[in-house]
Protein backbone atom coordinates (compact mmCIF):
# COMPACT_ATOMS: atom_id res chain seq x y z
CA UNK A 1 0.00 0.00 0.00
CA UNK A 2 0.95 3.48 -0.70
CA UNK A 3 1.75 5.02 2.28
CA UNK A 4 2.47 8.82 0.99
CA UNK A 5 1.71 10.53 -2.46
CA UNK A 6 4.25 13.03 -3.23
CA UNK A 7 1.58 15.62 -4.64
CA UNK A 8 -0.49 15.11 -1.33
CA UNK A 9 2.75 16.09 0.71
CA UNK A 10 3.76 19.34 -1.59
CA UNK A 11 0.04 20.32 -1.39
CA UNK A 12 0.08 20.27 2.13
CA UNK A 13 3.40 22.27 2.63
CA UNK A 14 2.21 24.96 -0.39
CA UNK A 15 -1.55 25.58 1.02
CA UNK A 16 -2.43 28.50 3.59
CA UNK A 17 -3.04 27.24 6.67
CA UNK A 18 -6.31 29.07 6.61
CA UNK A 19 -7.23 26.45 3.84
CA UNK A 20 -7.33 23.70 6.29
CA UNK A 21 -8.52 26.14 9.23
CA UNK A 22 -11.96 23.99 9.16
CA UNK A 23 -10.80 20.60 8.43
CA UNK A 24 -10.79 17.97 11.80
CA UNK A 25 -8.18 15.74 11.74
CA UNK A 26 -7.98 12.61 14.10
CA UNK A 27 -6.46 9.06 14.78
CA UNK A 28 -8.02 5.91 16.85
CA UNK A 29 -6.43 5.24 19.80
CA UNK A 30 -4.26 2.23 18.08
CA UNK A 31 -3.41 4.52 15.47
CA UNK A 32 -4.50 1.85 13.03
CA UNK A 33 -7.20 4.59 11.86
CA UNK A 34 -6.83 7.99 11.01
CA UNK A 35 -9.37 10.44 9.23
CA UNK A 36 -9.80 13.49 7.99
CA UNK A 37 -13.33 15.95 8.36
CA UNK A 38 -13.73 18.55 5.38
CA UNK A 39 -14.51 21.79 4.79
CA UNK A 40 -15.24 24.20 2.06
CA UNK A 41 -16.04 22.39 -1.79
CA UNK A 42 -15.07 18.86 -0.11
CA UNK A 43 -16.90 18.45 2.61
CA UNK A 44 -17.34 15.33 3.65
CA UNK A 45 -15.18 12.65 6.25
CA UNK A 46 -12.73 10.28 5.34
CA UNK A 47 -10.84 7.47 7.16
CA UNK A 48 -7.90 5.55 6.15
CA UNK A 49 -6.59 1.88 7.39
CA UNK A 50 -3.16 1.02 7.89
CA UNK A 51 -3.44 -1.89 8.54
CA UNK A 52 -6.69 -4.04 7.62
CA UNK A 53 -9.08 -7.45 6.28
CA UNK A 54 -10.32 -5.77 2.38
CA UNK A 55 -14.13 -6.26 3.29
CA UNK A 56 -14.82 -4.80 -0.53
CA UNK A 57 -13.87 -6.31 -3.40
CA UNK A 58 -11.35 -4.22 -6.24
CA UNK A 59 -12.89 -2.57 -9.04
CA UNK A 60 -12.09 -3.02 -12.48
CA UNK A 61 -11.65 0.78 -13.16
CA UNK A 62 -9.66 0.85 -9.70
CA UNK A 63 -6.00 1.44 -11.01
CA UNK A 64 -4.57 2.77 -7.15
CA UNK A 65 -4.95 1.63 -3.81
CA UNK A 66 -7.97 0.00 -2.54
CA UNK A 67 -9.50 -0.75 0.29
CA UNK A 68 -8.24 1.26 2.88
CA UNK A 69 -9.69 4.36 2.50
CA UNK A 70 -13.43 4.99 2.87
CA UNK A 71 -15.29 8.62 2.40
CA UNK A 72 -19.10 9.86 2.95
CA UNK A 73 -19.87 13.30 1.52
CA UNK A 74 -22.25 15.79 3.15
CA UNK A 75 -25.45 14.04 1.84
CA UNK A 76 -24.75 10.45 -0.08
CA UNK A 77 -23.99 7.28 0.89
CA UNK A 78 -20.26 5.89 2.85
CA UNK A 79 -18.26 4.29 0.25
CA UNK A 80 -15.07 2.71 -0.41
CA UNK A 81 -12.59 5.08 -2.47
CA UNK A 82 -9.96 4.51 -5.36
CA UNK A 83 -7.01 6.55 -3.72
CA UNK A 84 -3.04 7.23 -4.74
CA UNK A 85 -2.91 9.12 -1.91
CA UNK A 86 -3.68 8.70 1.96
CA UNK A 87 -4.72 11.17 4.79
CA UNK A 88 -2.70 9.39 7.24
CA UNK A 89 -0.66 11.62 10.00
CA UNK A 90 1.02 10.53 12.45
CA UNK A 91 0.98 13.24 15.18
CA UNK A 92 -2.59 13.55 14.26
CA UNK A 93 -4.69 13.77 17.58
CA UNK A 94 -6.04 10.53 19.55
CA UNK A 95 -9.94 10.28 19.49
CA UNK A 96 -10.62 8.01 22.58
CA UNK A 97 -12.76 5.52 22.58
CA UNK A 98 -16.47 6.66 23.43
CA UNK A 99 -15.76 10.18 22.37
CA UNK A 100 -16.98 11.80 19.04
CA UNK A 101 -16.17 14.40 16.88
CA UNK A 102 -18.65 17.04 14.62
CA UNK A 103 -17.73 19.13 11.79
CA UNK A 104 -19.73 20.41 8.61
CA UNK A 105 -22.69 18.29 9.56
CA UNK A 106 -20.40 15.34 10.25
CA UNK A 107 -19.99 12.90 13.01
CA UNK A 108 -17.27 10.93 13.38
CA UNK A 109 -17.09 8.42 16.78
CA UNK A 110 -14.26 6.07 18.02
CA UNK A 111 -14.73 2.76 19.88
CA UNK A 112 -12.81 -0.18 20.35
CA UNK A 113 -14.89 -1.81 17.43
CA UNK A 114 -13.67 0.70 15.44
CA UNK A 115 -14.65 4.23 14.03
CA UNK A 116 -17.67 5.34 12.39
CA UNK A 117 -18.66 8.55 10.51
CA UNK A 118 -22.42 9.50 9.42
CA UNK A 119 -23.52 12.34 8.07
CA UNK A 120 -26.71 13.94 8.46
CA UNK A 121 -28.77 12.00 6.52
CA UNK A 122 -27.49 9.08 8.21
CA UNK A 123 -25.72 8.07 6.03
CA UNK A 124 -21.27 6.95 6.37
CA UNK A 125 -19.54 3.62 7.07
CA UNK A 126 -17.52 2.51 9.84
CA UNK A 127 -14.24 0.97 9.61
CA UNK A 128 -12.04 -1.60 11.82
CA UNK A 129 -8.86 -3.44 11.20
CA UNK A 130 -11.13 -6.38 11.00
CA UNK A 131 -14.33 -5.49 8.65
CA UNK A 132 -15.12 -2.10 6.73
CA UNK A 133 -19.04 -1.57 6.00
CA UNK A 134 -20.70 1.18 4.18
CA UNK A 135 -24.01 2.27 4.46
Amino acid sequence: MRKLAAGVACAFVVASASAFAQDISFRSPTGNIHCMILSGADIGARCDLLDFAQSYPRPADCDLDWGFAFAVGATGAGQPICAGDTIIDPNAPVLDYGHSVTGNGITCTSARTGVTCVNAKGHGFTVARSTQKAF
